[in-house]
């Protein structure tokens, strides 16, 4: 059985400490709320014995008086109290999310490999909002639930201490039973939750896939699973409900026996004029209201419970460490991803050597490089071909140090990848990737990403050389147009023209295409090869490509299969060589042949 380590909280002890006086604040004040609130009854004891039995109303001035200055109390200290409850939650959450979506941008390509979105989403959104939550309103939910019953119970038992002991011979009885509910509750809702999760991604697939399910004729099948998940949602929400309807009816039973109990106990005093009639309505109050703070006590427990998994997992996100990481003299000299220190970095000219580098990926053990050797000067364009599938950005993952090798070295300007910083690295280099991204916002916006100086007529002559300009002038607004969410307003062949305007700006050393015009028609791919001519010169560039009529005036082309480099060399070599590099563009010629005649 794994050691509990009291909800995990010590790992988020960090991100609290900058509040502790705003939580100092807020316990305190809960404890004098509870304060206020366990000692209303006592007016009422008075007004019954004193104001109604003696018939006088001496002192009721003093009395409203005092009334209503303990109300004003009790009013402001709830007031500041919320206020400090909510600056602990919204800024405690807030320090997480910062902490946890900094931490992502420090991993590597292999942590997003192997985590999905949807994962890591709920890691920076959901996981830090229930801490959160936990650490603001649970807490003062627990701090005055608790001061109330022992305020409470204080009180009771200075009035009658026998009557006292009895009503607390329930309350065993009664967290037992609230245990027992919630913890059948507890687990009902999350299953709820389960499957809300389940029918929202099929809603999700059955709007955003409408047109394949139309193509393929399946209507009915999505819709029998949808309505599958729904009689499942309405099977458990209604067992939910029930157990629910049978918690409050309990809880309303524990109540009305704990009065039946006051009334007969305290009835029978009073008869034998061994308790006022004042005295029996407090116990009252105080037996009908005991049972609230009861069952709070036992739900903060178990959200916090709950929300140990929470802690964990952000923990473990907090914890783990980038594949791809600077040594602390590099940092040091260089900075690090958020603290640069540019004034220390050296220009980057684009020499590259891959020197004995052997590499397999982290979730893999077959090696994808052995004992790897090759040169690429300053200036020169590197082809990288091969099926699909087969491996070919494993190079260019290590010319961009997205990740580190397993053995050899990478060196660029002669010097070991690793002497110098992954943040100066990855500014000399312009990406474009094979499915483009853009970020919502402006074409003007989404230039500067990576030229943030760039200006008005330097955005244009880059639009300019990739003929991109033209689309840009279309959408009504030129720099100042919105793209859409991910770039949701554009085709995916106006978003790649775009990117690769974006990586031209940015002026790089090294200049990396990934299937840079798989998504445009072949009229436009003409003009862009022509400008990919234009760009590479004087820059070490990097074109991973399907379409093998693009490489052909590459100064060396690496020929990529089942993830290993099988051949090199230029093209004309590789041809007359009749390996595979021929194989692959003989059946590529006659592919495109036979859609010509067609």
């Amino acid at each position: 059985m794994r050691k509990y380590q009291f909800f995990g909280l010590r790992k988020i002890i960090p991100y609290i400490k900058p509040y502790r006086k705003e939580m100092i604040i807020m316990v305190i004040l809960g404890v004098v709320s509870s304060l206020f609130d366990s000692i209303y009854p006592l007016f009422n004891r008075y007004v019954l014995n004193h104001y109604l039995a003696l018939k006088t109303l001496d002192t009721i001035v003093y009395f409203v008086a005092l009334y209503v200055f303990v109300l004003v109390l009790q009013v402001i200290a709830n007031f500041i109290s919320s206020y400090m409850i909510s600056k602990v939650e919204l800024y405690v959450g807030r320090d997480l999310k910062n902490a946890s979506f900094n931490h992502l941008q420090t991993l590597s390509f292999s942590y997003f490999n192997t985590n999905n979105v949807g994962y890591i989403h709920a890691r920076v959104m959901s996981d830090t909002d229930r801490i959160g939550t936990l650490v603001s309103w649970r807490l003062m939910d627990l701090v005055w639930n608790l001061s109330y019953l022992i305020i409470v119970f204080v009180i009771m038992a200075r009035i009658h201490l026998k009557l006292t002991l009895i009503l607390m011979l329930l309350i065993p009885i009664a967290v037992l039973l609230i245990m027992y509910f919630q913890k059948h509750l507890v687990v009902l809702n999350r299953k709820i939750r389960e499957i809300n999760s389940l029918i929202t991604a099929n809603f999700n697939e059955g709007i955003s896939g409408a047109k394949s399910i139309k193509t393929l004729v399946v209507e009915d099948t999505v819709q029998h699973d949808f309505e599958e998940d729904s009689r499942e949602m309405q099977k458990v929400s209604i067992h939910a409900t029930h157990y629910s309807a049978l918690f409050v009816s309990t809880i309303s039973i524990m109540s009305s026996l704990a009065l039946a109990v006051v009334l007969a106990q305290g009835g029978r005093l009073s008869q034998e004029n061994l308790m006022a009639i004042g005295t029996l309505s407090v116990f009252m109050s105080y037996a009908i209201g005991m049972i609230d703070p009861i069952q709070a006590i036992v739900e903060v427990f178990s959200a916090m419970i709950q929300a140990q998994a929470n802690i964990e997992r952000f923990s473990t996100l907090m914890e783990t460490k980038s594949d791809v990481a600077d040594r602390l003299d590099v940092i040091e000299r260089y900075g690090d991803t958020f603290h640069p220190k540019k004034e220390n970095w050296e220009d980057l000219h684009g020499d590259i050597e891959f020197k004995d580098v052997s590499f397999h990926y982290p979730d893999g053990e077959e090696m994808v490089l052995e004992h790897f050797n090759l040169k690429v000067p300053q200036g020169q364009n590197v082809a990288i071909v091969g099926e699909t599938g087969a491996g070919k950005s494993t190079l260019v993952n290590l010319v961009c140090r997205f990740f580190e090798p397993t053995s050899g070295q990478v060196l660029i300007d002669g010097k070991d990848a690793r002497d110098r910083s992954t943040l100066w690295l990855h500014s000399h280099i312009g990406y474009v990737l094979q499915t483009p991204h853009l970020f919502s916002g402006s074409v003007r916006d989404n230039m500067r990403y990576g030229a943030p100086e760039a200006t008005d007529e330097e955005i244009w002559q880059a639009l300019e050389l990739v003929k991109a300009s033209e689309i840009v002038k279309k959408m009504g607004n030129g720099l100042d147009s919105d793209v859409g969410e991910g770039g949701d307003l554009l085709s995916t062949g106006e978003k790649q023209l775009l990117s690769f305007a974006r990586a031209i700006l940015a002026n790089p050393a090294i200049l990396v295409l990934d299937e840079a015009t798989s998504s445009i028609d072949t009229m436009t791919e003409k003009a862009i090869q022509d400008a990919i001519q234009t760009v590479i010169k004087g820059r070490t560039s990097f074109m991973i490509a399907h379409r093998l009529s693009t490489v052909v005036d590459a100064d060396v082309i690496l020929v990529v299969r089942d993830g290993k480099i099988v051949e090199s060399g230029k093209h004309d070599e590789l041809m007359k060589k009749h390996g595979y590099y021929y194989e692959l563009y003989s059946r590529q010629f006659e592919e495109i042949q036979t859609e010509k005649a067609l």
